[in-house]
């Protein structure tokens, strides 16, 4: 309802409207809980509405009613969005431009982990750091919604990639295809540098902090450094020094820095999402990759979801499912 801690998620019940010309109702199947949630609810994602709003950053539904002038799309057809909010709900109505078309056969939980935590981590590989097989990579939070899918589409590509965890989860980075890094008991870089004495050649930081001069130290020179999320920033003007340690600190370092923002691309431009997500519903059909889902929760149970994020060690996506 407001700013604040998890007693500000409330289940209300709400009139349900016809669609306007140009969009698409859904019954909505699924949608996802990641802590781009718990930025919204906390004031400290910019792309959030007002409050009060609805949270929700995916969704997966059937096509429930079809507005005037909307064409390619049928009833009861499966489909998804990126949606940054709203998609906590029961229906859920929005531009028909958003909607991409589901394959048969995908499994719901599965194809909301692709359309956020996927499509983020496609992109940063191909397009923001345009990989090739045969180089190496690091990847923080490698444990998280973003990390995972980092470390299977890295191996998909053929590059080696180290992923920073907790023991722990040692066996769940090796079981995507990375190698695991434990930080805590020495610097980053110094980790990374036992290993490869020049560094990688690109980092992916997704916690933000002090940890990016440690990520830039892991980087070899003329090497890249794309910060996204900065999960460990309260507010924006942790995430705008965050910004400047990345990009100024990289480039003093001999470094390069980028910052990644998924809904800044999308807002910008729909073609590369809409040209990226069938990509990965490929790679999902045939077992390429399998995304981990830590916990399927029912659909209105997005107060749950956030309080087991927020517990912390998550592997994986966390889903409310109907």
């Amino acid at each position: 309802m407001g700013k604040g801690g998890l007693e500000q998620l409330q289940e209300v019940e709400l009139p349900l409207e016809a669609p306007k010309k140009g969009e698409l109702r859904i019954r909505v199947r699924a949608s996802g809980v990641g802590a781009t949630d718990i930025m919204k609810r906390t004031g400290h994602y910019m792309y959030a509405p007002k409050f009060p709003f609805v949270d929700g950053y995916e969704v997966v539904g059937d096509v429930d009613a079809i507005g005037e002038s909307v064409s390619g799309f049928a009833a009861g057809q499966r489909v998804c969005a990126l949606t940054v909010y709203g998609a906590w709900a029961e229906y859920f109505t929005r531009d028909a431009r958003d909607f991409v078309a589901v394959p048969e056969g995908l499994d719901d939980a599965e194809v909301i982990a692709l359309i956020l935590n996927y499509v983020t981590a496609y992109q940063m590989i191909h397009r923001t750091a345009a990989m090739q097989p045969g180089q190496t990579a690091l990847v923080t939070g490698a444990n998280g919604g973003v990390g995972t899918a980092l470390l299977e589409l890295l191996r998909v590509r053929g590059v080696r990639a180290f992923g920073m965890a907790s023991k722990k989860h040692f066996d769940l980075v090796k079981s995507l295809g990375g190698e695991p890094i434990e930080s805590r008991t020495k610097p980053l870089h110094a980790a990374v540098h036992e290993v490869l004495p020049a560094g990688v050649d690109v980092t992916f930081d997704g916690l933000g902090g002090p940890l990016t001069r440690e990520c830039i130290r892991a980087t070899r020179r003329g090497g890249l450094v794309v910060g996204y999320g900065f999960m460990t920033a309260h507010g924006m003007v942790d995430i705008l020094r965050g910004m400047t340690t990345l990009l100024l600190g990289a480039r003093f370092a001999g470094r390069r820095g980028a910052f990644y923002g998924i809904t800044a691309l999308y807002r910008k431009d729909k073609g590369p999402f809409k040209e990226d997500l069938p990509k990965l519903f490929e790679l999902l059909a045939a077992r390429q990759i399998q995304p981990r889902i830590a916990a399927r929760l029912p659909l209105l149970a997005g107060r749950e979801g956030e309080r087991l994020l927020e517990a912390g060690g998550i592997a994986g996506k966390v889903v409310l499912l109907r």
